[in-house]
């Protein structure tokens, strides 16, 4: 009978290089091509001839495992089974640090092991094998290949869960939609029939007001409902400045009574894009703006005009945004405002997004809060 003595892994050093890399990650396949891709350009570096990526998938009811080796080097069984085994998880790795090992018992070679994180209370890490001691620079490179892989599953979850918030909003605001325009139609009824009732009297302007408010609501309520389908978006060329301008004018009796100045280009600037839902993403920005101005405050709008894209931005002099803000702003149901819903910028986002740009929040270096909108100048 065999026994094997198990003795601590060693550690080789930690990684501490940061790791700047954007990701777009759609897929639970694209996470196992993007692994096994990682994984395979471990094992042709020499002496590596045998890896293995283990990670947490929460699309599978297990932990992924990712094994790649040389043809020419087939492990034995009693080695295989022990590293299924997982025994050697008995010592807590540190993050993105090396440790070699013991596994003589059941092979010669050498076998290091590189922690990525812990996943649903499972270990995620990457294996090798290799025939002689690994240099410092192929070293670095293993953990480097952990730092990435790491990376790259946080932006996956991440996505996973910025789909699952956007079908939850989807399905709210159709519900609340449907439900809020039956009420709304019954208003409208009554509206009118008080508007043609009061003729000659002085209470019919106002019920007139009534009847024309629930008309821009309803109007409203239908935009923001097409913006939560999966439809296709009705794309044409039109002049940022005019629904920016018109966005103001709706915006106007609370500018003015905050005594607000509002700043933006003179020049016209033409995109693909479409219109309402543009106009949504102006009324959304620009309401919280107004908002959380000071009295006699400022709001700038501007736009930048490259190659592919138009780049605006609008700032106000508000308290700006606090770290909480920055990570949380464009979650469903999260809001700054006293009484707001916590909708208006997830779906802002999810229009710009729809229109193939970028939306993004950070604090002024003159206080106050930015948002950008990256939007491309072209459909192709």
């Amino acid at each position: 009978m065999q026994t094997t003595t198990k003795s601590p892994a060693r550690v080789l050093g930690t990684f501490t290089q940061n790791i700047n890399t954007t990701f777009l990650v759609s897929s639970s396949s694209e996470l196992y091509s993007f692994c096994q891709q990682q994984i395979e350009h471990l094992t042709a570096r020499y002496p590596i001839y045998w890896s293995r990526i283990i990670y947490h998938d929460p699309s599978i009811e297990n932990h992924q495992e990712i094994t790649h080796e040389q043809q020419n080097k087939p492990l034995c069984r009693k080695t295989l089974d022990y590293l299924n085994s997982q025994e050697y998880l008995e010592n807590f790795y540190t993050n993105f640090s090396l440790y070699e090992i013991n596994i003589t018992a059941f092979n010669s070679s050498l076998c290091y092991i590189c922690p990525l994180g812990y996943r649903n209370q499972n270990p995620e890490y990457i294996l090798v094998l290799a025939h002689e001691p690994l240099s410092l620079n192929l070293q670095q490179e293993v953990k480097q290949t952990a730092m990435l892989v790491s990376k790259y599953l946080d932006m996956y979850l991440e996505c996973r869960q910025q789909k699952s918030e956007i079908q939850l909003l989807e399905q709210v605001i159709q519900r609340a939609g449907h439900q809020l325009r039956h009420t709304l139609a019954t208003i409208s009824i009554y509206a009118e029939n008080l508007s043609q009732a009061l003729t000659d009297s002085p209470w019919q302007e106002q019920a007139a007001i009534i009847r024309d408010s629930i008309q821009d609501l309803d109007s409203n309520l239908t935009e923001l409902i097409y913006c939560s389908q999966k439809t296709k978006l009705r794309i044409a060329l039109h002049d940022l400045k005019s629904i920016l301008n018109e966005t103001v004018q709706g915006l106007k009796p609370l500018i003015e009574q905050k005594q607000l100045q509002i700043y933006y280009p003179e020049t016209s600037n033409i995109l693909p894009i479409d219109r309402l839902q543009i106009k949504q993403v102006f009324d959304n920005l620009l309401s919280n703006a107004v908002h959380f101005s000071p009295l006699f405050g400022i709001i700038s709008c501007s736009w930048q005009i490259f190659q592919n894209e138009v780049l605006i931005c609008i700032s106000d002099q508000g308290k700006g945004l606090s770290t909480e803000d920055i990570n949380k702003i464009f979650t469903p149901f999260y809001s700054r405002r006293l009484g707001g819903t916590g909708l208006g910028l997830t779906i802002a986002k999810k229009i710009v997004l729809d229109h193939r740009g970028s939306l993004w929040a950070q604090n002024s270096l003159q206080g106050g809060a930015q948002f950008f909108i990256s939007l491309p100048r072209s459909t192709n």
